[in-house]
């Protein structure tokens, strides 16, 4: 059957993204689900994607690894602190090289991830699948594994022992079926009580961090900064003020502006220096060909 991605009711003029991660050098920002038409943001938890390889020593090397591999190494896709993202992300597949057996892993549930080990470097297809809700097609992301410590802080990664390499990326859900922007403005779902332990759901059961709980409390109607509630109702309002559960709001968005702005004019001042200097040396370079031509 063809792939006809305006089966179900779509939410018309609607945005949603997905940014996954940051350099892990950096600190983390949450998620911002952006809306359009009206313009409005929404905290989520943040996934990222990327490797982490630690070396082999001669101590600490299984005997069962093979003689020629130096490293153990791991991809994945989580959200931080182990936040829940398997409410939107159904499955991921990682495309390891062909020498890889069974070079095609497929990891449907959380943790998105994948062990192996290896010695060489080599890229890594990321295929993203969503939830049923979603009926989008698949996400193709690339990783570059990195067994070996380079850049500003190779030094620090030789230290520590571990490679961490993580990237940025977006991913935009253009005008989402309906069914899919309830699932992700509602957020994750609540974690199941382990007291009594005979419930099907006790054991076992996901966990939220605390900053993910308060995020999923502000999805689901208080508008963060307002100090009013939304009576259960859910907001994509972007907040006034930042808060610990929410970094980004009105007034860091308008300082990031006021910053691109002054940049965008210190750059236009360096152009017009510069065009002035160059006006300067034509005239120069005029004035020595004529007096080349007089000397003549």
């Amino acid at each position: 059957m063809p792939y006809d991605r305006f089966a179900k009711p779509r939410v018309k003029g609607v945005s949603v993204y997905r940014p996954f991660g940051s350099q892990a050098s950096h600190s983390l920002i949450p998620t911002l689900l952006h809306l359009r038409k009206p313009k409005l943001t929404l905290s989520n938890p943040t996934p990222v994607f990327g490797s982490v390889a630690k070396p082999f020593t001669d101590d600490l090397r299984p005997s069962d690894v093979n003689a020629e591999h130096t490293h153990q190494w791991q991809i994945y896709v989580r959200g931080v602190d182990g936040e829940d993202i398997s409410y939107w992300l159904k499955k991921v597949q990682f495309k390891l090289h062909e020498t890889y057996p069974d070079a095609l892993r497929t990891v449907e549930a959380p943790p998105f991830e994948v062990m192996e080990t290896g010695w060489g470097e080599f890229d890594i297809q990321i295929r993203l699948h969503f939830v049923a809700e979603a009926n989008e097609r698949a996400a193709t992301l690339w990783h570059g594994l990195k067994l070996h410590p380079y850049g500003p802080d190779a030094d620090d990664q030789r230290e520590r022992k571990e490679i961490i390499s993580q990237h940025y990326e977006e991913i935009l859900f253009n005008e989402p079926s309906e069914a899919f922007f309830e699932v992700l403005t509602s957020g994750p779902p609540a974690p199941q009580s382990a007291v009594g332990g005979r419930g099907k759901g006790s054991k076992g059961s996901k966990q939220i961090s605390s900053s993910a709980a308060a995020m999923a409390t502000t999805r689901r109607g208080i508008v963060a900064g307002s100090g009013v509630s939304g009576g259960g109702e859910r907001t994509a309002e972007i907040p006034h003020s930042d808060s610990p559960g929410n970094p980004y709001s009105q007034k860091t968005e308008g300082a990031e502006l006021d910053r691109l702005h002054e940049a965008i004019k210190t750059v236009d001042a360096m152009v017009k220096e510069e065009r002035a200097r160059m006006d300067e040396r034509e005239r120069l370079l005029k004035e020595l060909q004529r007096g080349t031509a007089k000397g003549k």
